[in-house]
């Protein structure tokens, strides 16, 4: 791509609102996700926030197996998370961080079913 074609590319992408625009009479202010900078790091999720997330994409979705309320063995969780099983792909420590598997497979372990989930 050229340099011309990345800069009428860059030109034609619409800018995110800002508070600052707001006060000024520009765009409305809207709440933007999270976004890491460049050397910060994200402060840590819950285990509830992961499973939202990640896990209950597809658990209890009719995708993959329940897994809340079925006692299982938290070094199992952990286990299939970093290396996957069957059709569940593994998911590296930049999509859940160490420490956030660690508190996901204890909570997953102990966690109650839920009425509102179905599937295998």
């Amino acid at each position: 791509m050229t340099r011309s074609m990345l800069i009428m590319l860059a030109a034609a992408l619409p800018l995110p609102a800002t508070p600052a625009l707001a006060q000024q009479g520009g765009a409305p202010a809207v709440a933007l996700p999270v976004r890491q900078a460049l050397g910060k790091v994200l402060p840590q999720r819950s285990p509830e926030q992961v499973y939202a997330k990640v896990c209950g994409y597809c658990h209890g979705r009719n995708v993959g197996p329940i897994i809340l309320g079925r006692g299982l063995p938290a070094e199992a969780v952990h286990y299939i998370v970093r290396h996957g099983q069957n059709a569940m792909p593994a998911f590296r420590p930049t999509e859940i961080t160490p420490a956030e598997l660690d508190t996901l497979s204890q909570w997953v372990s102990q966690s109650p079913a839920r009425k509102e989930e179905h599937g295998q």
